[in-house]
């Protein structure tokens, strides 16, 4: 059955990712000691060819990225995207070392990981908690390049929609824009908005 993507469906991802983000906040803040906000102000979604067919759609042709894949009763690959000075600025807040470079060493990149681990985690968590869903995951992968790159072998995989959310960390004066997303395979988008039809009562 093929579902129609409106704008009914799009506020029922948003406010299922903003429970996720909401969560994800609560982790961060308990792990570091800092005061961490995070905001979902905008959600897309959009073909998986327009997310790989151009270069300049995030913003910049580097990333850093964790990435998770899922699999069950829908699939694909959930990650966490950040520029690399983002990454760089974030890593500084979170644990006080002044990065003066964008690049990361082993111990930085252990850091961004574990961020990246705890907001996929806590998004699908929420998502399948409240649709009543059970996923399988990965372990979390880091990888830097541009979106291509970071897919890698993953790009000839039968991929159909994206849910883009741009998300905002927010510590102190700092803001650090980063974008979550889900790359769904054939299928498993239509799964998902079933699933939310079928629980619409139970997302607030």
């Amino acid at each position: 059955m093929k579902m129609m993507i409106d704008e009914t469906s799009v506020d029922a991802i948003r406010e299922l990712i903003n429970i996720g983000v909401g969560r994800a906040a609560g982790l961060l803040n308990d792990m570091t000691g800092t005061h961490i906000r995070l905001m979902v102000p905008e959600v897309r979604i959009l073909r998986y060819n327009e997310l790989i067919g151009q270069k300049g759609l995030l913003g910049y042709e580097k990333l850093s990225a964790v990435t998770l894949e899922f699999s069950g009763g829908f699939s694909g690959i959930s990650m966490l995207v950040f520029p690399p000075e983002s990454a760089a600025i974030l890593i500084t807040a979170l644990t006080g070392e002044k990065i003066d470079a964008p690049e990361l060493d082993a111990l930085r990149i252990e850091t961004l990981n574990e961020v990246g681990n705890i907001v996929n985690n806590a998004v699908m968590g929420s998502i399948t908690n409240i649709l009543n869903e059970r996923l399988t995951y990965s372990m979390p992968l880091y990888t830097e390049g541009n979106i291509q790159q970071i897919l890698g072998a993953d790009l000839s995989k039968g991929f159909e929609w994206v849910i883009l959310a741009i998300s905002q960390f927010i510590l102190s004066d700092l803001k650090v824009v980063g974008n979550i997303l889900m790359i769904f395979e054939i299928g498993s988008l239509d799964a998902l908005l079933l699933r939310i039809k079928e629980s619409a009562g139970q997302i607030r």
